[in-house]
């Protein structure tokens, strides 16, 4: 069997989950979904299903993946055979997101690399992204060098390659993060932008929107996907897993909340807050805050100081998503680190040039009225991440059972408050919470 590796300390695994969680579901997809769901509303329904759903799922994921010691394809094959299909459901939607996700990779490398060249008011001219993302070359190229990367880093193992990359990238974000929020809500109606996201106007609610914040969720804490699993499978004894949890929360909500207030003061600062700027959904990145950020004093060093911000989050992302499959094969089939990263990284080149080239020359392949790339990310926010998280907490609450996992938690003699509440939400509460919610969007 080939050697897994493990973390070095508590620490290094909070940091490569947080790293995990802190992606572009932070900084691109968080934003846009305060901005288009009414704003504080909206981040005040999130903040109550992290701190309840989020965090009982992250300490569930952590102890399944700590108690099995494997990735997910072993896990849950020793779990109980007649979940081995979950298995290898956590395997498949990872290398599903991956095949997005490099794409938006190899964008924001473009983004970056020409505002810092100076090219900050090309990127923000009309007509520029949709020319860009349509190129058969350039971004299936970036994409792929984004993939490489990620694999370059994966390769290396858990401690030299996912833990040191994350010590050193979480802190650069964190402090970068601070400076851009700082400089955004101090231009001229910046602060309007901040009240707008911290006010919650009531009148907003709809079942959308509750939808739209539990899918982000599981998309920014990678609940549901085998990331949490695989990082746990990772993570000695010794290591408390409850204060872990806690971390990762707080630092995924963080970056979230820090990178929202970048983002909606900027729009605020530039547009007084349109409707129409801050429901540019998807586009506010890439289309927005380009003209956002040419408009402001050294726009450029803005600009490319935002996208090596967004770059930094995206590549730990990248990492966690990777390390699932590459743990399950080492895990499963005995491969080393080498050859499992080989093995994978064929036909995720493949899946990347695919969804790719779906902005252009495969732009006429459309599966129930979307895109390769928007059915994809549909297909694994709203339906496959929740489904998995709603599987999980049944594997958790009636096969593992509630002592099971607690077990896990107070091992080494870590101390566990609520005990008893915990075991109810993970029975009763997260499975229904889940269930309705996945319901509900489907009518």
């Amino acid at each position: 069997m080939a050697e897994r590796g493990s973390f070095t300390n508590k620490m290094g695994f909070v940091l490569a989950t947080a790293g995990a969680a802190v992606g572009l579901g932070n900084i691109w997809r968080f934003p846009y979904l305060v901005a288009e769901n009414g704003g504080g509303l909206f981040l005040l329904v999130y903040l109550l299903l992290v701190f309840t759903v989020g965090i009982a799922l992250i300490l569930t994921e952590s102890a399944v993946g700590r108690r099995a010691g494997a990735g997910v394809l072993s896990a849950f094959s020793k779990i109980s055979k007649r979940w081995t299909f979950l298995g290898y459901l956590s395997f498949f939607i990872p290398l599903l997101i991956l095949s997005f996700y490099a794409v938006v990779g190899g964008w924001v490398l473009q983004y970056g690399l020409q505002f810092l060249l100076g090219n900050g008011l090309e990127m923000a001219s009309p007509g520029y992204f949709a020319g860009f993302s349509a190129d058969p070359l350039v971004p299936t190229v970036l994409a792929l060098v984004f993939l490489a990367l990620t694999a370059g880093i994966v390769i290396r193992g858990v401690q030299k390659g996912v833990e040191k990359t994350c010590r050193f990238v979480m802190p650069t974000l964190l402090v970068m993060l601070i400076i851009l929020a700082g400089y955004c809500i101090c231009m001229p109606g910046g602060l309007e932008g901040v009240a707008y996201m911290f006010y919650p106007d009531f009148s907003e609610f709809t079942p959308g929107l509750l939808i739209a914040a539990l899918g982000q969720v599981f998309f920014s804490l990678t609940i549901g996907a085998g990331l949490i699993i695989t990082y746990g499978s990772y993570l000695p004894k010794k290591e408390n897993l409850v204060t872990s949890a806690r971390a990762v929360a707080v630092f995924d909500v963080a970056v979230a909340v820090l990178a929202a207030m970048m983002v909606i003061p900027a729009v605020f600062a530039f547009s007084g807050g349109s409707p129409e700027t801050l429901g540019s959904g998807p586009d506010l990145m890439f289309i927005v805050l380009p003209q956002v950020f040419v408009s402001f004093p050294f726009g450029n060093l803005i600009g490319a100081l935002f996208f090596i911000l967004v770059f930094f989050a995206a590549i730990t992302s990248s990492v966690a998503i990777y390390e699932v499959g590459i743990s399950s094969l080492i895990d499963r089939f005995g491969l080393s680190r080498k050859r499992a990263v080989l093995t994978l990284s064929l036909p995720l080149a493949a899946a990347v040039v695919l969804v790719s080239l779906g902005f252009g020359v495969l732009d006429f392949i459309q599966i129930n009225g979307l895109g390769i790339f928007a059915f994809l990310d549909y297909l694994t926010n709203n339906i496959l991440l929740p489904i998995s998280a709603f599987l999980m907490s049944i594997v958790a609450g009636w096969v593992i059972k509630p002592k099971g996992i607690i077990d896990e938690i107070c091992a080494e003699g870590v101390t566990f408050r609520g005990q008893k509440i915990f075991s109810l939400a993970l029975r009763y509460l997260i499975p229904a919470v889940i269930l309705v919610i996945l319901i509900t969007g489907f009518l």
